[in-house]
């Protein structure tokens, strides 16, 4: 059973946004027109969500976060407190570029560590792990750990979020996970 959809008085989410059952959306935060919200959703302190974002189900983002438009957030995405997303390569004021935005996209189960940047037109892939700072230029792979300024590949990540001791194989589960099955 799903709890009803909370919003609290702060917030703003204007006419045609669309949340789903269960979300959450604390203080100060500003949900768009147009924009896309799965069930169980988190929305923290001062999030913004712009108009045409997707996001799925069971999401959680932390405080202080601007989810631009031509991001994708899959299902159980977490976001870490401070993280920042792009959607111009080049961003100049004088320089009207919205016809140039470059999609995101972070898969099912991924983690966006605090303050990490992902760099517009990006894809991190699913369960993957990006660490607090990070700054992403280009695609993760699913399951990779990667940190750094430009971020780098130092792992691999179970479903879990258990750094794994090997590079995977056939599967990419914990001791926790094999014990489960």
């Amino acid at each position: 059973m799903t709890s009803a959809l909370s919003v609290h008085p702060t917030a703003c989410v204007d006419p045609g946004a669309d949340l789903g059952e269960g979300t959450r959306v604390w203080h100060f935060s500003h949900v768009s027109a147009g924009a896309r919200i799965g069930r169980a959703c988190v929305l923290g302190q001062g999030v913004y969500v712009a108009p045409g974002v997707t996001i799925g189900d069971g999401v959680k983002i932390q405080n202080n976060v601007s989810v631009y438009e031509g991001v994708t957030l899959e299902d159980e995405v977490f976001c870490g407190p401070g993280v920042v997303f792009t959607n111009v390569i080049n961003p100049r004021s004088a320089v009207s570029r919205k016809h140039e935005y470059r999609p995101t996209r972070v898969c099912r189960g991924a983690t966006l560590g605090a303050n990490s940047t992902l760099v517009c037109g990006v894809t991190v892939g699913a369960y993957a792990f990006v660490g607090a700072g990070a700054v992403v230029t280009r695609d993760v792979p699913a399951h990779a750990l990667v940190v750094g300024t430009p971020a780098r590949q130092i792992g691999w990540m179970s479903r879990t979020g258990e750094r794994l001791a090997h590079p995977p194989g056939e599967t990419l589960l914990c001791a926790a996970e094999t014990s489960r099955e």
